[in-house]
């Protein structure tokens, strides 16, 4: 039996770096009488709380039920009923000099490859302290055009070979839509889910994850290399179409 429903966020939740639906949002207020929820994606806390947790209508007492883990789970963050707020159990920091390298390298791929946008919507290159993260158009990019711009992640992955070498000991992956993460060396959305198994005492069987990129090279595809039962989904209404099931079978 399931006790943890784990998600990406963008294209699994939501339309990239948009706020959950209405639908969504009732679905997993409703999931979480059943189990505890997991989202553990490459965007930073603050875009976890804009594009969910404020989006959700329930009692401080189920808030207790989510676990967020930003930036590929290198941090985690559980609400405190006692501060009324959410508190870092963990953050699994860069230090300045793999900081500095790894901005210095993301650039010059990008220009040598020909990918640096002159005109970006927002910062390129996000300094996410435990993470660095590249977004081709610019963080603030409509969807619209991030879905054209890269569909079968070949400019990304381009980016990720010429940043191999240069990059020994750190954790490339590519992200979302347009982007590419870089961590410390074995911190991804695997850790993530070997810290939560930690935290709540459960086994990996007692977990289902739910991602868009669970192919090789893609930032989920760590959890389902790691043992945990997974299910891709192409979009938001897939995974509503599945949750819905789930609870019927609930109740």
């Amino acid at each position: 039996m399931k006790k943890l429903i784990a998600f990406d966020l963008d294209d699994t939740l939501a339309i990239t770096k948009s706020p959950i639906t209405d639908q969504m949002a009732e679905v997993l207020a409703q999931l979480a009488d059943y189990f505890e929820v997991c989202i553990i994606s490459g965007g930073k806390f603050e875009q976890f709380k804009n594009q969910v947790i404020d989006r959700l209508e329930i009692s401080e007492d189920k808030l207790t039920k989510f676990h967020l883990m930003p930036t590929c789970g290198t941090r985690y963050y559980k609400f405190d009923l006692s501060k009324n707020d959410w508190s870092l159990v963990y953050a699994e920091d860069l230090n300045q000099q793999q900081k500095k390298l790894i901005i210095d390298s993301l650039k010059q791929a990008a220009t040598e490859l020909g990918y640096w946008e002159e005109k970006p919507y927002g910062d390129i290159i996000e300094d996410r302290g435990s993470q660095i993260t590249f977004s081709a158009l610019g963080q603030n990019a409509p969807a619209d055009m991030k879905y054209v711009w890269d569909p079968d992640s070949a400019k990304r992955f381009a980016i990720r070979d010429y940043l191999a070498p240069k990059l020994e000991g750190l954790e490339i992956r590519v992200g979302g839509t347009t982007s590419i993460d870089v961590t410390l060396a074995g911190i991804d959305k695997a850790y993530g889910m070997k810290k939560i198994i930690e935290f709540l005492g459960i086994k990996k069987s007692e977990i289902l994850f739910f991602g868009d990129r669970l192919q090789p090279g893609g930032n989920d595809y760590p959890v389902q290399m790691f043992g945990i039962d997974c299910l891709e989904v192409s979009k938001w209404q897939d995974t509503v179409l599945a949750l819905k099931a789930i609870l019927h079978v609930c109740d």
